[in-house]
């Protein structure tokens, strides 16, 4: 007989993180598990971990206890990439019932179903080398852009990176099975599907497939946007580019990480480009879509980063028609090249270097939204509301808002971008429904 009845769950870091713990959700629920709010007081609680920053710690901990704090009694399991990183650290945080490593937080339901009632601070995380299926997953319900992991793992081992320790090898499914998987949302509601992994561009590594060729069978597909996340420099091929700039599916965005624009820092990272492939890369972009939006990953005080290698990166980016940056401060992590690296910059200077790109990519994302203003472009609504507006997406990332009108939550309109309001979002005029 089943012991508990509801489960709840939290999900830390990426949008890949977000893609399985849906897919855990919706095993659970199939195994009769309702799925509740957070703060419902909860049977179980599920937690997906993620190991990129060095706060993974301080945030689990914080999880654990606003769960217990809804439901004492709950049970709680610690799930994700931290969970195979430090099992048996998690598994000693007070009130965590179970730990499961990167081989078994998809078998949750059966790991319930076993659970002796009085059972605490267990751990289940077997070698990464060992983990070699891929579990494809996928978000729904949770927002109006849904997540589709097509691809797992990572053979690059960059030096300050912990995830092919978190999430072993590189893996996907076949471009079959993946668009089976794909094909699940066709008749569902979703408009809008953001491809995910930890290394997209690696789909089908080992294979005679490739992402390129998934990307051309995915257009196929009857669903509205298809939206590229993160992917390499080096694995976001011309071809790629060249194919979304025709698409009626593939949006014109790009993120795309660059970490430094220091050669030298770049081949200490072990990355797999310099920075000449990667202007080539967004100058490609700007060129074949000059409304394409751009993000870029980047991260500060990395060893043997000098104010002369900080100072190249910084003006690198000032020079490139980019839209937006992610700003990563560096911090150490065990079992990394970088850890062991001279060269430690201050805290300090990593906080002051972080400000310093903050503040140049406002001005990058002013700048480009500021292009965009009396632009006609198709939105697709979100849900949430603000105040008595509402926001949406254009094809290009670009944040609108508009008048809250609920009939038009999850569907798309031609919009006039009209002015940048004091919050940064851009006022729209809605010109026309783009569908009934």
């Amino acid at each position: 007989m089943q012991p508990y009845k509801t489960a709840a769950y939290y999900t830390l870091g990426c949008k890949l993180n977000f893609s399985e713990t849906s897919t855990i959700a919706r095993n659970l629920k199939d195994a009769g598990y309702a799925r509740v709010g957070f703060d419902e007081g909860a049977d179980v609680y599920v937690i997906n971990t993620c190991s990129v920053t060095d706060q993974a710690d301080k945030k689990c901990r914080n999880v654990v206890r606003r769960a217990l704090r809804k439901n004492p009694d709950a049970k709680v399991l610690v799930i994700g990439c931290y969970a195979q990183l430090k099992p048996k650290e998690i598994s000693e945080i007070e009130g965590v019932t179970l730990v499961l490593g990167a081989n078994e937080k998809f078998n949750v339901a059966q790991h319930l179903e076993s659970l002796d009632e009085d059972v605490s601070g267990e751990y289940i995380a077997g070698k990464i080398g060992k983990v070699r299926e891929f579990y494809p997953s996928y978000s729904y319900g949770d927002r109006t852009r849904t997540f589709l992991k097509v691809q797992d793992g990572c053979d690059y081992f960059c030096t300050f990176c912990t995830i092919p320790l978190a999430r072993g090898k590189s893996r996907s499914n076949n471009i079959e099975q993946t668009i089976k998987k794909a094909s699940e949302l066709v008749s569902t509601e979703v408009k809008e599907v953001v491809l995910t992994g930890v290394n997209t561009g690696d789909f089908g590594a080992g294979t005679d497939e490739n992402f390129f060729m998934l990307v051309q069978e995915l257009e196929k597909l009857d669903i509205n946007r298809f939206r590229i996340s993160s992917i390499e420099p080096n694995l976001l091929y011309n071809e790629i580019i060249e194919f979304s700039a025709h698409s009626n599916k593939f949006v014109p965005h790009f993120h795309i990480p660059l970490q430094s624009g220091s050669d030298r820092l770049l081949k200490s990272m072990r990355r797999k480009y310099d920075t000449k492939l990667y202007e080539d890369r967004v100058h490609t972009i700007k060129q074949l879509m000059p409304d394409g939006c751009i993000g870029v990953d980047v991260i500060v005080g990395y060893p043997g980063e000098t104010e002369e290698e900080f100072m190249k990166t910084y003006n690198f980016l000032n020079e490139l028609p980019i839209s937006y940056l992610h700003v990563f401060t560096y911090s150490e992590r065990n079992n990394t090249l970088a850890n062991r690296m001279d060269g430690v910059v201050p805290m300090n200077v990593r906080h002051e270097r972080s400000k310093m790109l903050r503040i140049l990519s406002e001005k990058k994302k002013r700048a480009f939204y500021e292009s965009q203003v009396g632009k006609e472009k198709t939105v697709l609504w979100e849900a949430e509301k603000h105040g008595e507006s509402m926001h949406g997406f254009t094809e290009n990332y670009v944040k609108v808002k508009a008048p809250y009108d609920e009939t038009l939550i999850n569907t798309f309109s031609k919009v006039q971008l009209e002015e940048i309001g004091r919050d940064g979002v851009i006022k729209s005029k809605i010109l026309e429904l783009a569908e009934a």
